[in-house]
Parts: C-alpha cells; sequence; structure tokens
C-alpha cells in the first residue's frame, strides 16, 4: 500500500470522527451554525471516500484500453468535491432561511462550542498533513480534500466566534445569519476546486517553472543535435506528458539519434518525477531556427 493511499484511507476515518464531534456540538445547542459545520463535515466523508476510489484506480498502470494510464482519475474525485460543497451550500441556505424567520434561542452553548473547538483542532492539523503530502505527491484528489479541510477550518473558527456572540448578546438572528456566511464561503472553495479540476481534464500546460527546466534539459543534454522545437506539454494528476520534435544532422545513422533521445529522456526523468517523453525526429531540412537551441 502507497503512502498516498495509506494518507487517504486515514482521511476517512478522521472525517468520520470530526463529523461526529460535530453533530454532538449541533445536538446539545441546536445552533444553525453548527449544523452548517456539521454538514460541511459530512461532505468532507464523502470526499474522503471518493479520494479513496479515485487513488485506487489512479494508481492502475497503462493497458490497451488507456495506453496512458489513469492519472486523470483523481480529477473526477476532485469534480465530486466540488459538487458536494455546492449541495452542502444549499442545503445550509435552507436551513439558514428558516431560521432567519423563526430564530430561537441556543441551549448549553458551552458545552456544544467546547466540542466543535476539539473538530477543529483535529481538522487544523489533519488539513497540513493533507495539503503537505498532497502537493509533494501532486496528487489533486488529496489537495482538494486538503483545500476543503482548510476552507473547513476557517469556518469553524468564524462559526465559534459567531455563537459565542450570539449567546452572549442574546441576537439569536446572528446564529443563521452566520451559517450562510459559512455557505458562501464553502460555495468559494467548491468552485476553485472545479475549475482546477477542469482545468486538468482540459490538458492544461505544466507551471511556467517546471516548463524553463524542461526546456533548460532538453538544450543540455540535446548534444549532437541542432534543436528542439514544438515542445508541449500537459499533465494528469501526478503525470507530466511532454512531446518535442528533436532536429539532427540529415547524415546521422539511426542508433546515433536514438542515443541522443535516450539521454534526453533519462535527464527528464531525472529533473521531472513522473514525466512520459515522447520525441520524434527530424533531419536538419526541418529546422525552424526558433525552438531550444542546442547547447
Amino acid at each position: 500500500m502507497s503512502q498516498l493511499f495509506r494518507i487517504a484511507i486515514i482521511n476517512v476515518f478522521v472525517s468520520i470522527a470530526v463529523l461526529g464531534l460535530k453533530y454532538l456540538a449541533f445536538r446539545m445547542t441546536g445552533s444553525i451554525a453548527l449544523y452548517s459545520d456539521a454538514l460541511e463535515s459530512l461532505v468532507n466523508v464523502g470526499t474522503a471516500v471518493a479520494a479513496v476510489i479515485a487513488l485506487r484506480f489512479s494508481a492502475k498502470p497503462a493497458d490497451a484500453a488507456h495506453p496512458y494510464g489513469y492519472a486523470k482519475a483523481e480529477y473526477f474525485s476532485a469534480v465530486v468535491v466540488g459538487v458536494l460543497i455546492v449541495v452542502a451550500a444549499l442545503s445550509i441556505f435552507n436551513e439558514a432561511f428558516h431560521a432567519l424567520r423563526n430564530p430561537t434561542p441556543l441551549d448549553a452553548p458551552v458545552q456544544g462550542l467546547a466540542m466543535n473547538g476539539a473538530a477543529g483542532v483535529v481538522n487544523a492539523i489533519w488539513c497540513a498533513i493533507l495539503l503537505r503530502e498532497g502537493r509533494r505527491a501532486r496528487s489533486p484528489a488529496i489537495v482538494a480534500d486538503g483545500r476543503h479541510l482548510l476552507t473547513d477550518v476557517i469556518s469553524s473558527v468564524g462559526v465559534l466566534a459567531g455563537v459565542v456572540l450570539a449567546n452572549a448578546t442574546g441576537w439569536p438572528l446572528l446564529d443563521p445569519g452566520l451559517a450562510a456566511l459559512v455557505a458562501l464561503n464553502i460555495l468559494w472553495s467548491g468552485w476553485g476546486i472545479i475549475k482546477e479540476s477542469v482545468s486538468g481534464l482540459m490538458d492544461e500546460a505544466v507551471p511556467e517553472e517546471t516548463l524553463n527546466r524542461i526546456r533548460t534539459v532538453i538544450a543540455a543534454e540535446a548534444v549532437g543535435a541542432i534543436e528542439a522545437h514544438d515542445v508541449r506539454t500537459r499533465h494528469a494528476g501526478r503525470m507530466t506528458f511532454v512531446d518535442f520534435h528533436l532536429v539532427v544532422p540529415g547524415d546521422m545513422p539511426v542508433s546515433e539519434a536514438h542515443a541522443i533521445c535516450d539521454r534526453i529522456e533519462d535527464a527528464l526523468e531525472a529533473a521531472v518525477e513522473d514525466i512520459m517523453v515522447n520525441i520524434h525526429v527530424e533531419p536538419e531540412v526541418k529546422a525552424k531556427h526558433a525552438g531550444i537551441p542546442v547547447v
């Protein structure tokens, strides 16, 4: 079992534990704001399960039906996260609307807030772990979960402050008003996650920093060639795909051209983790004199 998959499994159990704490806090207080916080944690459980399934599929090796592998499966998990966030936000808006029409005082706020605060601490610690490991492994599913947990942590801090204020001032309308703000916050988070996932599904190019590293490696390792041009990149989950045309002297033996390609591929694999390289060799008459010059 890989480290990333192990983290995804633990994430399910942590999400269930946090949901339990937040639901108890809601039941103890009757707060609509704490209900919204608990509902967001219910979304966390669903997205944690989706991440496990996506990671399981994305780890499958390439086959005849999917020659480029299953790395994009993680983007579907991230889309599920965004959709569930939208559903949760609409449910929170519904509860907040009814509570604004019929505000009720809160019960046992101290015990409930303590329970919710404990859940927030657990979420904050686990959020940091998910973001660190997800970015290290370039996993869209785990990063999406981590970003959603970060939103959850921020929401929890706001909810705690608002419920304390509502209880101290005796203004029950603050509670559903705060729940509506929480819903807006998680809607924004869901939009960001869906936007990033769609970019991945649309074969977006790698970041500029990674592209510059790729171009530098090609220029340094293509000794014997004339130039490289039409460099194209895309990323799918943790995988990076690169293809380009390599121009060599017209009288160069195939074996020498192949050796140059092997050298470039080895260097790129050492410089960029989980990269797949495709090189098209061309004679010097195809040179565009506008590509990557060889050092």
